[in-house]
């Protein structure tokens, strides 16, 4: 049932970022014939202006590194979240060999758009995108590097690569979703258009994965509480059982003792006053 649930939200999350990719896709194309257009009226500033290739190439650059370190990576941690809570068997199996497709496939994309950033862009790492783009390649080989040297449970070494392993994928995911906004602001910069439609829709994707990682660890805890509250609204006053024969002697008999005591009592109290 948990990983029912927690699949139909990962379906979600894969809809949902389809639909931002194509639309960032026919928005790219129509910027591109608009700056096609503005680039022949304005042949003063030619040298000013990015030509439409140029454009293209830094919508696809960042068109791939939205999708492996804004989705891909993220997705990718969520899914070994849950192979994680649950109990050793199949499924454990194909949510970790899907975390590392995952994040091999992010590495694919973010290896294409860092190509493409050497072969068609200047790279003078004169800002804080380029920079920051080089630091994360390098810690994002260095991450897959160790996954693949991982040691088997109950060595000593196991608990050191856990440990290196979940500092570096963690640090990774915050610096490559910073170098998205970073990159945006980049091409906002170099194009002059407007990118803020881009910067809420990757921010309200964080906010839903956010919101997804925090409920997979309340998700055990409220499977608990329905149950519990089902079970209480099935039984809302259980009756007593009913006593036994041998319980009713028991309680005669303690009723008779009770009242020679007390006789005993009131008897004792007549002749003390007497």
């Amino acid at each position: 049932m948990q990983v029912s649930h927690m699949l139909s939200s990962f379906i979600t999350i894969l809809v949902l970022h389809c639909l931002l990719l194509s639309t960032f896709v026919s928005c790219s194309s129509h910027g591109e014939i608009t700056a096609s257009t503005n680039h022949k009226n304005m042949k003063g500033n030619a040298h000013k202006q990015l030509s439409s290739q140029m454009i293209s190439y830094v919508a696809v650059h960042g068109l791939l590194l939205w999708g492996s370190m804004g989705f891909l990576v993220p997705v990718g941690i969520l899914t070994v979240r849950m192979a994680n809570k649950e109990e050793a068997g199949r499924r454990v199996k194909v949510l970790f060999y899907l975390h590392a497709i995952l994040q091999i496939l992010a590495v694919l994309l973010a290896t294409v758009g860092a190509v493409m950033s050497i072969k068609n862009f200047e790279n003078s790492f004169s800002n804080h995108h380029q920079r920051l783009g080089l630091a994360l390649y390098a810690a994002i080989w260095m991450q897959i590097f160790i996954g693949f040297f991982r040691p088997p449970r109950g060595t000593k070494r196991r608990n050191t690569w856990y440990l290196t392993h979940w500092i570096i994928g963690t640090v990774t995911s915050m610096m490559g979703i910073i170098n998205i906004y970073t990159g945006l602001k980049a091409y906002h910069k170099k194009t002059s258009r407007n990118t803020g439609i881009w910067t809420i829709l990757f921010t309200a994707e964080m906010i839903f994965i956010a919101f997804f990682y925090l409920f997979q660890d309340k998700w055990e805890y409220i499977q608990k509480q329905g149950l519990i509250l089902g079970n209480d609204n099935n039984n809302p006053q259980q009756q007593p059982a009913p006593a036994s024969d041998q319980d009713q002697e028991i309680n005669v008999s303690t009723q008779r003792d009770n009242q020679k005591a007390c006789t005993a009592k009131r008897n004792a109290l007549r002749n003390l006053f007497d």
